[in-house]
């Protein structure tokens, strides 16, 4: 028989993840992760051995090209060794990332939109039955948003047909610096979009950058989010940058009781932002461990187990 990506899945069913992704609605825990974006100068299975042996409870795969896993260079034999290598270390998967700014021309739209059915096709050969999110950010700049939201709105709509087909979550996550950067136009952009299969990213960071509220932006979120990531803020010569969670002021434990009072159902990771890594001296193996001690003591502090895996059923378009 031919081989086809049909005979590939089939051929990985026996090696399904989704018992690493069962839990129980009802037990308070949120799983805690790492995203490799924040490793990418670590061989892969370098940087998987090392989140599971810190703790962390699965791990964030960064698609874009130069990193581990753009799905344009990964073959079959390296999706099925990376499914067994998770498989193995006990790691769950609960995003891809990728970074799609929307606001293009459309020639790179139809590149974005192949990339987008490269991540899914990727999404459901690593997680099988319980495909990972696919998380990004939208581009643009914050005063842009009135002029280019209605443009935004048609775009999704494109991906979002790519996304019920492949049957793949796509979450868009507002970014400080984007046209897409509060709670409320967040909301405002999916609904108008209006398919189960897009969905949004929190990530309090960008809110608190510009001054707002935690417990609001929140409120205002979580009933369409599906992914969380966390990183702080710190004043660098008077200017803010980003920062390891844990080594700002943000209250992670009263984040992680309002994730659980919200329902959120899916996983918390860790995002070590370029204005990190990208600076000399930069350590992927002690950025990971600090992160760890540093925010595990917020999910016993909230009552909440770190160490649970995911059901990305919920909440989701799957």
């Amino acid at each position: 028989m031919p081989f086809t990506r049909r005979t590939f899945l089939h051929s990985l069913a026996a090696a399904s993840l989704t018992s690493q992704f069962a839990f129980a609605r009802a037990a308070a825990a949120i799983p805690f992760g790492f995203s490799l974006y924040g490793m990418k100068s670590l061989p892969l299975n370098q940087a998987l051995q090392l989140c599971a042996d810190i703790g962390y409870s699965g791990v964030e795969l960064a698609l874009m090209p130069g990193f581990h896993c753009d799905p344009a260079t990964l073959d079959r034999t390296a999706r099925r060794d990376l499914r067994t290598r998770l498989q193995d270390l006990a790691l769950g998967l609960p995003a891809l990332m990728e970074n799609l700014p929307i606001l293009v021309n459309p020639t790179q739209q139809r590149s974005n939109l192949d990339r987008l059915r490269l991540a899914a096709e990727l999404a459901h050969d690593l997680g099988g039955d319980t495909p990972p999110v696919i998380e990004t950010v939208l581009g643009g700049k914050p005063t842009e948003w009135n002029d280019v939201r209605g443009k935004m709105v048609d775009l999704l709509g494109d991906w979002a047909r790519i996304a019920a087909e492949e049957k793949a979550t796509i979450a868009v996550k507002a970014h400080v610096g984007n046209a897409l950067h509060l709670p409320a136009d967040s909301v405002w952009l999916i609904d108008q979009v209006g398919s189960r299969w897009i969905k949004l990213a929190y990530d309090f960071s960008h809110f608190e950058r510009q001054g707002l509220d935690m417990a609001e932006s929140a409120r205002i979120m979580l009933p369409q989010t599906v992914f969380v990531h966390i990183k702080d803020n710190v004043d660098v010569g008077g200017k803010t940058e980003f920062a390891l969670p844990g080594d700002g002021h943000t209250d992670y434990p009263k984040l992680l009781k309002l994730l659980r009072d919200g329902g959120y159902a899916g996983a918390v990771v860790v995002e070590v932002s370029g204005q990190v890594f990208g600076k000399p001296g930069y350590d992927p193996a002690a950025a990971a461990r600090r992160c760890y001690q540093q925010i595990q003591p917020a999910f016993r502090a909230a009552g909440l187990r770190a160490n649970a895996a995911l059901n990305h059923r919920v909440k989701t378009g799957v």
